[in-house]
């Protein structure tokens, strides 16, 4: 539901965020793109392979 808000703002008496409600949707969907991107973070010093290579390997 890309640029719809789903967040629900908690506010202190000065009217400054201090906290966030998200649905479980939203909130799964974020923790799965965090995993995603350490999943990345992990692997990016491996050597790459073509996918000529992945294909012979029977990968692909």
């Amino acid at each position: 539901m890309a640029g719809i808000s789903d967040e629900q703002y908690i506010i202190d008496a000065k009217g400054n965020r201090k906290g966030v409600i998200l649905s479980i949707e939203r909130y799964e969907q974020m923790t799965e793109d965090l995993h995603d991107l350490a999943v990345v973070a992990e692997r990016r010093n491996e050597q790459t392979i073509s996918l000529e290579e992945m294909k012979r390997d029977g990968i692909v």
